[in-house]
């Protein structure tokens, strides 16, 4: 062999060695090998994709169950539950932009009696019509909805205090105006609202307490005005 070609050899070696030597010490470094990633074959992609679907699936149905679990299936309207998550975070946002809104707690007159004498599906009927018109009087921001039995509440935004009373006024007038006929008597329900005002102050259960307390005191208003 020539000098020329032990002197090539002696380089490569020499290089090789190099080379060897850093990788040995990226190694001990904890740095990852520069070598390509394994290739990802066409089944493991299926399974992916697949994984994917169902990964998606069970996220929509567990919206829809966290959507039914929060709404009123009668009426279509947010249930206790439902309402009471809303008002939370609409107590949240007036607290943290100093914004304002009402809450109305509104109950139905004379469900029980309708019920007692003409059967649930009668009262069921009325409180849809209710539902109706209070939807009617609202904007699309508010919310409605059914605290239980024949009792509402209304989360409405950006109302002062004398704007708000006067809302709870024209609910009470508009479902006063309602009639049904039942069995060839007609019948009027008739509703009585209370209102609490919320500010960067209020607390959700002292305010579905304010405006339940103001909803009872209008209730004996109404009877006393109507002796």
């Amino acid at each position: 062999m020539g000098k020329k070609t032990r002197t090539t050899a002696a380089k490569a070696g020499k290089r090789a060695k190099n080379t060897d030597s850093r990788r040995k010490a990226a190694v001990r470094r904890g740095a990852a090998p520069t070598s390509r990633p394994p290739a990802v074959s066409n089944g493991t992609r299926a399974t992916i994709r697949r994984l994917k679907a169902e990964l998606a699936k069970a996220r929509a149905q567990l919206a829809e169950l966290q959507a039914s679990a929060d709404t009123d299936h009668l009426l279509g309207i947010a249930n206790r539950r439902g309402f009471e998550r809303e008002l939370a975070r609409a107590i949240a946002y007036i607290q943290r932009y100093r914004a304002a809104g009402a809450l109305v707690v509104l109950d139905v007159d004379r469900l029980k009696p309708i019920n007692d004498a003409f059967g649930h599906a009668a009262g069921d009927r009325v409180l849809k019509a209710i539902v109706r018109t209070l939807q009617a009087q609202v904007r699309a921001s508010d919310v409605i909805g059914r605290l239980g039995g024949d009792e509402f509440a209304l989360l409405l935004w950006n109302l002062s205090a004398t704007d708000a009373r006067a809302k709870a006024a024209a609910l009470e007038h508009a479902i006063d105006q309602l009639t049904f006929t039942f069995d060839g008597r007609t019948i009027a329900a008739g509703a009585s609202a209370g209102v609490a005002i919320l500010d960067t102050q209020s607390e959700m259960g002292r305010a579905l307490e304010v405006a339940d307390s103001a909803m009872y005191v209008r209730k004996a208003q109404r009877r006393h005005e109507a002796s």
